[in-house]
């Protein structure tokens, strides 16, 4: 059954489903959604949380052994599986359709991917986790809809912000919604109710390091290699996460992915524009980057950054903006890379 991210609180409060499937291209959403399921599990007595991402070599024999074994820890567990943008594959088929064949009550599975299209709704792996299970689709926000979400997080966090103020802060964001939702909440902390106007939005967006970040965009787009080595060494100095890099170099990412994809199969890039919220300052640059990468470049740059996240929060890299410097070269032209591991004695 289908329910949208604004959606997924109301569902939330009559039952938890045995399987949720969070899909879509906007991670803001996605992280939210899988909170809020994960927030409402822990109060059911789901307190153990096991993590998997689908990575080459990725057993799923052992997926499948802890969704059906007794935790030494609770009676209860959450699986997370983050699909990496990948689909599962026959092996990875033929076990999630297992595991709707006889559902664990003690365990709840939530699976993360990348935009479900009518290919991936129509595979039988899908299908079986959708009738028993919850669909959550997560759109990115552009329009009213991004206006809308706005308004419902000024009202939540109790800001007055002035019409203008708002046009400004998501045009500096792009229709970020991690990167608006930070900036909301400082600004909750420095003004509270009172009155903000465009004035006080652009000094706090000029004087906010971390949207360096977005910085890197044009640069990667246009290839621009001295641009890219000068805002990384920026944000290293900084020491601006390197998880809030990984997203942003993740989403061009997939957004030059999912254009690549869409002309191969014959769609008009106009269209491809519009559907992936490209503003027409970026669609000059965003086509030198899909004419100069390959689909198969683009992907291991994926790969690479999913690698990347999970070694990063396991404490496994020696120099990670290092690292992080070289995948963002990796957008200008193919780069022998492998990820600095720290070598354990």
């Amino acid at each position: 059954m289908r329910y949208y991210a604004n959606q997924l609180s109301n569902q939330l409060k009559q039952a938890l489903a045995p399987f949720y499937m969070v899909f879509g291209e906007e991670p803001y959403q996605e992280a939210n959604c899988v909170q809020q399921i994960k927030h409402t599990a822990k109060k059911q007595g789901f307190d153990e949380v096991i993590k998997f991402t689908l990575l080459p070599g990725f057993d799923w024999q052992e997926l499948i052994a802890q969704y059906n074994s007794m935790s030494l820890f609770s009676t209860r567990t959450l699986i997370e599986f983050d699909l990496n943008q990948q689909k599962p594959g026959t092996q990875g088929s033929q076990a999630f359709k297992l595991l709707t064949e006889q559902p664990n009550p003690d365990v709840i599975i939530i699976v993360k991917g990348a935009k479900a299209g009518q290919d991936i709704q129509r595979s039988a792996w899908f299908k079986a986790l959708d009738k028993q299970g919850i669909f959550v689709p997560c759109y990115q926000l552009t329009g009213n809809h991004l206006a809308r979400w706005l308004d419902e997080q000024c009202k939540r966090l109790k800001l007055n912000l002035a019409h203008d103020a708002k046009r400004s802060l998501l045009h500096a964001t792009e229709g970020n919604l991690l990167a608006t939702h930070q900036e909301l909440e400082k600004l909750s902390l420095l003004y509270k109710s009172d009155p903000i106007d465009q004035t006080q939005v652009l000094t706090g967006l000029l004087n906010q390091a971390k949207f360096d970040i977005f910085d890197l965009n044009s640069a990667l787009l246009n290839g621009n290699t001295k641009q890219i080595i000068k805002v990384m060494l920026k944000l290293a100095s900084d020491n601006v996460e390197p998880t809030s890099i990984v997203w942003n170099l993740n989403k061009e990412a997939q957004t030059l992915r999912d254009l690549k994809q869409g002309l191969q199969q014959g769609q008009n890039i106009s269209q491809l524009f519009k559907q992936n919220g490209i503003w027409k300052n970026q669609q000059a640059a965003t086509s030198q980057a899909v004419e100069r990468l390959t689909l198969a470049h683009i992907e291991q740059i994926i790969i690479l950054l999913a690698q990347f996240d999970v070694a990063y929060k396991r404490a496994q890299l020696v120099s990670p903006y290092q690292a992080l410097a070289h995948i963002a070269l990796s957008f200008c032209q193919p780069i022998e890379f492998q990820l600095p591991y720290q070598h354990i004695k």
